[in-house]
């Protein structure tokens, strides 16, 4: 195959289109061993977090179903919706921003889909099979005693994996005490969050069994995105080709060897690669910043006593002026966008109330005349307890005059329950001079005001 059909030819993808399997090297250097720092305490994080619990909440809980969405142990309810979504828009912001800044750095170093893929079940698999070589010899030889062994343990262990996966994947969705009835009672009192676990652990399995590398060619928008979130001062993955061109091996016979760049030409770029690229062709969608390419040939310049780093984190500033990474007045906005939205995020979680109130006078109702020179309006509340305790919750007019009869009284509001109430409140006639009346209602938490809520009270004018 030529160097032109190579370009535009992808490594998952043989000359009649079907898939080709990829068997990316592993070669252990610096950036491997960092990331493999972060990938443990991401996976660590990752699989505790549903189980911490502050004050009696999860520490992390996004439960669509109930509208319950659960934020460092706060928990934040349909009427603080808005605060999830200034969150979400935030952390998008971030990734713009560091996308611009330093490409796919999410994808290679964050993405639960990389870690897992390149730090648990690839590891899995070279435990189990060997290193490529091995596992390609092995998928092309016949069924033997030693295939069905080896292949029936890696994928027992990969459904294993992936149900355990499943099951943190839901305790995200439902909580890790309604996972924990799932599994502790009867099957037919769940039969739906059963069949969700063994869906969801199917997924998985087929993602990282099978599906693979794909996920961030092909199913990802994430890679293509990326073509206008760079640009030339963007620090990326890149090959610094202006050093390592013209490429070729190293002939000592040669008395009089034509000049070469550092780049010898071996290829191991391309062997580490887990999405199968060559990176020497330039910035391409299928990068993760995985830094695989980055380890391998370091550990060839280092053998061959050139310097380090002719693959390495660049930007083309950097590779065509010699320039140092650049913050640019597109970073800078975008870093001055996202403190900006962490602040307003800040200060509405902050002064968030434990006890959302909404009060509204009774549609389709007029004032009520009563005994005793008293007019009664019919009003009703919704309140919303965000806190994990019982609270004790009290009406209490500003003007001394008014008088609340409750109805439906509410003593206890039990810990993220919604109650409504309905109450009178009535006012001497001869306080009314207009017929349109602003009041005051105090709303007290175990004797304490915590809220003031206005509304208009109607009545005949003296």
């Amino acid at each position: 195959m030529s160097d032109q059909e190579i370009k535009y030819h992808h490594q998952t993808v043989d000359e009649k289109g079907k898939r080709r399997w990829l068997y990316p090297l592993i070669r252990v250097g610096d950036w491997y061993k960092y990331r493999s720092v972060v990938s443990y305490v991401l996976l660590v994080f990752l699989f505790g977090a549903p189980y911490l619990k502050i004050n009696g909440n999860q520490f992390i809980l996004f439960n669509i179903i109930e509208r319950k969405f659960i934020l460092f142990g706060q928990v934040f309810w349909p009427q603080d919706f808005f605060i999830i979504v200034l969150l979400m828009l935030t952390g998008l912001v971030a990734i713009v921003l560091f996308t611009s800044a330093f490409g796919r750095i999410f994808c290679g170093w964050i993405c639960p889909q990389t870690i897992f893929l390149e730090m648990v079940f690839r590891k899995l698999e070279i435990w189990i099979e060997g290193e490529p070589a091995a596992r390609k010899k092995l998928d092309n030889s016949p069924w033997n005693q030693d295939k069905i062994i080896k292949k029936t343990t890696k994928h027992f262990l990969y459904i294993l994996i992936s149900f355990f996966i499943a099951n943190t994947f839901l305790a995200y969705i439902i909580g890790t005490d309604e996972l924990w009835k799932i599994m502790t009672e009867p099957i037919q009192q769940h039969l739906t969050g059963f069949v969700s676990i063994w869906v969801f652990t199917a997924a998985f399995y087929w993602v990282f069994a099978h599906f693979r590398e794909l996920v961030c060619i092909v199913a990802c928008p994430y890679g293509r995105l990326q073509g206008v979130l760079l640009d030339k001062n963007s620090l990326i993955v890149a090959y610094h080709y202006l050093r390592g061109e013209p490429r070729g091996r190293i002939k000592k016979s040669e008395v009089n060897p034509e000049p070469l760049g550092d780049c010898v030409d071996c290829n191991l770029c391309v062997a580490v690669c887990p999405t199968g690229i060559d990176i020497r062709e330039g910035t391409q969608l299928e990068c993760v910043n995985c830094t695989a390419c980055i380890d391998a040939c370091n550990q060839v310049m280092d053998k061959i006593n050139r310097p380090r780093n002719l693959i390495g984190y660049y930007s083309e500033e950097m590779i065509k002026n010699n320039e140092q990474p650049k913050f640019t007045l597109r970073m800078k906005a975008y870093s001055i966008v996202i403190v900006l939205m962490m602040a307003i995020s800040t200060y509405f979680i902050l002064s968030r109330k434990d006890i959302d109130v909404t009060i509204l006078r009774a549609s389709g109702t007029l004032y009520q005349e009563q005994p005793n020179g008293y007019v009664s309006n019919l009003y009703t509340a919704e309140l919303v307890n965000k806190t994990s305790k019982a609270i004790k919750v009290d009406f209490e007019s500003e003007d001394k005059d008014a008088k609340i009869k409750w109805i439906q009284a509410v003593d206890k509001i039990e810990k993220e329950e919604t109650v409504k109430v309905t109450f009178f409140v009535m006012l001497p006639q001869k306080s009314i001079v207009k017929t349109k009346t602003n009041i005051k209602l105090l709303v007290k938490i175990d004797g304490e005001i915590i809220d003031h809520i206005e509304t208009n009270f109607l009545g005949p004018v003296n």
